[in-house]
């Protein structure tokens, strides 16, 4: 663990600086994900809501499911803060999650070539990737896909083929997951076998908000009472959602490095926790106590009632040779 300590300390010292300027989200795109990850079991595929925030010159693509959940489980847990503080001991929460969901965040800055992953081990870590370039192929051949008028396009990328519709009519060169690089929004994508399939659900113009009500929001907040002591691992630390901008407490790695820290983790999950200076228990990190009369905490523990799918088709595949 020394060594995972000395990477920690080094990774911590190389802060991501600002490669963008963030920026608001003008729209944001839903689509319905649904992945065959066991191909023994075609007939009950990966599902998972997903959204993807268009701003003018950056896109950032999220789980809404894990925003849903985690809304969630705060609740449980500021009922089971509430029920259990005025015995001022030793205080246990079980909080209950559905099922795991996506906790990787891809940003894309087309403007400036950059493509950034967000994934989080306790600390949140930035690895640059190579900006996916798809070689497309337009065709004649349109469809209305909900309200929009789109155009077909076929291209081969990571290991499949894909047929994709866009919208030339709305103007962002960037679409769900990893996919891009045609004059339009991407709104529905599909692989060959349907294996992979991102459905449209939705476009929805965001409205601006107003920077008043929410410092009101937080003055109102209370200043006594329990510190955040359970922090859910996939925190933003933007206060607006529909702000496009890579975490200012993000530490920049590399993807091998990452993944000498995620298989760190794997082998000793509770040394690796302690050198990060918290308790992990599921997706959720205990790093203090509370405060204003409230007990120790004693224990947290998360409920999973589904179970990660096997993976014998990853949805990024090894090119044929």
């Amino acid at each position: 663990m020394k060594k995972l300590i000395i990477l920690t300390v080094c990774l911590g010292a190389a802060i991501f600086a600002k490669a963008q300027q963030p920026e608001m989200a003008k729209a944001i795109v839903r689509y319905k994900f649904s992945h065959i990850r066991d191909t023994t079991q075609r007939d009950k595929p990966y599902t998972e809501n997903m959204v993807l925030f268009l701003g003018e010159t950056s896109s950032a693509y999220k789980s809404f499911d894990r925003k849903t959940q985690e809304a969630l489980m705060r609740q449980q847990l500021a009922q089971q803060m509430a029920e259990q503080k005025a015995s001022g001991g030793r205080m246990d929460f079980k909080l209950t999650s559905r099922k795991p969901v996506t906790r990787t965040e891809l940003y894309q800055f087309p403007t400036i070539n950059k493509f950034v992953r967000k994934d989080n081990l306790i600390t949140p870590y930035l690895i640059e990737e190579t900006m996916p370039v798809i070689k497309w192929k337009i065709t004649a051949d349109t469809a209305t896909i909900g309200t929009l008028h789109c155009q077909k396009a076929t291209g081969h990328f990571k290991g499949r083929d894909y047929t994709a519709w866009f919208s030339p009519d709305l103007p962002f060169r960037v679409g769900p997951w990893k996919l891009n690089g045609l004059p339009g929004l991407i709104v529905e994508a599909y692989d060959t076998n349907k294996e992979v399939e991102f459905k449209f659900d939705g476009i929805e113009q965001v409205k601006p908000v107003d920077p008043k009500a929410v410092a009101a929001q937080e003055s109102a907040a209370p200043a006594s009472g329990p510190t955040t002591v359970i922090k859910f691992s996939s925190d933003d630390d933007n206060k607006n959602p529909n702000l496009i901008a890579l975490p200012t407490n993000a530490v920049k790695t590399t993807e091998k490095e990452f993944t000498k820290l995620q298989e760190a983790m794997r082998k000793d999950p509770q040394a690796f926790m302690a050198a990060m200076g918290g308790n992990n228990v599921g997706n959720v990190v205990v790093s203090g106590r509370p405060t204003g009369g409230a007990g120790q905490i004693n224990s947290v523990s998360v409920n999973m009632t589904g179970k990660p799918d096997a993976i014998n088709n990853p949805i990024e595949l090894p090119e044929k040779k």
